[in-house]
């Protein structure tokens, strides 16, 4: 089942992003499926922390990152989302390669979306699970 309401080429969600964070942390999406987005992310000196390894905080944004933008395709034209909640579980630390963040919905309302960001590794191993929750609103 096709959840799409906003039809973006992927080259469009990255020319959507230039010029923010996004950007600047190297955020670039990379595939979709009828009800998936995915995002690919290198671990890198503008990624981590002191200690070499991946930033909570990063994982943090781009589980964020991939989840609104999947939100957002799924609302209507004259509507936008918003993130009210985002829960974060680090659970392998990571100091090189790059990240893949993929996106699912486990609820779509009128009001508030859940999605599921899922961040593995190179070696498809699960560094970080999040959920997100999207609040819908007007433009």
């Amino acid at each position: 089942m096709n959840i799409w309401k906003k039809q973006f080429s992927l080259k469009q969600l990255n020319r959507l992003n230039e010029g923010c964070a996004v950007d600047h942390l190297g955020i670039e999406f990379t595939a979709q499926g009828d009800d998936w987005l995915e995002a690919t992310m290198t671990v890198n000196h503008k990624t981590t922390q002191p200690m070499g390894l991946l930033h909570g905080g990063i994982s943090a944004a781009l589980a964020e990152t991939v989840g609104s933008l999947a939100g957002f395709c799924c609302v209507e034209q004259h509507q936008a989302v918003v993130g009210i909640e985002l829960n974060a579980s680090h659970l392998r630390p990571v100091s090189g390669g790059n990240m893949i963040a993929k996106a699912s919905p486990v609820r779509l309302g009128k009001t508030l979306h859940v999605w599921q960001i899922d961040i593995r590794d190179q070696q498809d191993k699960l560094c970080c699970s999040a959920r997100l929750t999207l609040s819908v609103i007007n433009q």
